[in-house]
């Protein structure tokens, strides 16, 4: 059974984030969270203390998935308003004044995959911003149609992926992933 809960734990945020080498400097979801100074600011390890800061608030950065207790996958998911990159984007529209949640980032361990865990993993980030008290869910997936999306890209969910979990789409956006255009969906949680 699939198990999604709010990434408190760092160790496992650390799973499905961290590099190899600790001192390598990789997104760890921080992309789309910081300014673009703060992101270029951090390097190697600093950035890993960051998460390890964002894991310790009372609002986690993300929600984890478990399969038999072992962490298998991640989504990112915030009030918009935490996430500078998206909230001041000139690409990806705000629809309404509405003081939405976003889920910008999935990510499922290789092997794990094709087994129900991105759903899982949705359906845990809804979850989590419904009883933080988030009024809807917005996520920012491609638009692909049939066209495959090209795994290093895929981290933005297709459109279907959100489909599936109630997700309609309210608007077109000018941002593209991996050459594929993004759109706008959103779930109102009542």
């Amino acid at each position: 059974m699939i198990e999604v809960k709010p990434a408190h734990d760092f160790d496992g945020v650390a799973t499905m984030l961290g590099p190899k080498k600790p001192e390598s400097s990789v997104c760890w979801c921080l992309s789309w969270r910081l300014s673009s100074a703060e992101n270029k600011a951090l390097v190697g390890t600093e950035r890993a203390d960051k998460v390890r800061q964002l894991t310790r608030r009372k609002t986690a950065p993300g929600v984890l998935a478990y399969l038999d207790g072992e962490v298998v996958g991640w989504a990112g998911v915030a009030p918009r308003s935490d996430l500078h990159p998206i909230e001041h984007s000139r690409k990806i529209p705000h629809v309404d004044a509405l003081p939405v949640w976003s889920i910008w980032c999935i990510r499922v361990r290789p092997g794990y995959r094709k087994q129900g865990i991105t759903t899982a993993l949705i359906d845990g980030a809804v979850d989590y911003a419904r009883t933080s008290g988030a009024p809807a869910v917005e996520s920012y997936p491609v638009d692909n149609g049939t066209k495959r999306v090209d795994q290093t890209m895929a981290f933005v969910g297709t459109r279907s992926m959100f489909e599936r979990s109630g997700f309609a789409t309210v608007a077109k956006t000018d941002s593209v992933s991996g050459g594929i255009p993004r759109i706008v969906m959103r779930l109102a949680l009542d």
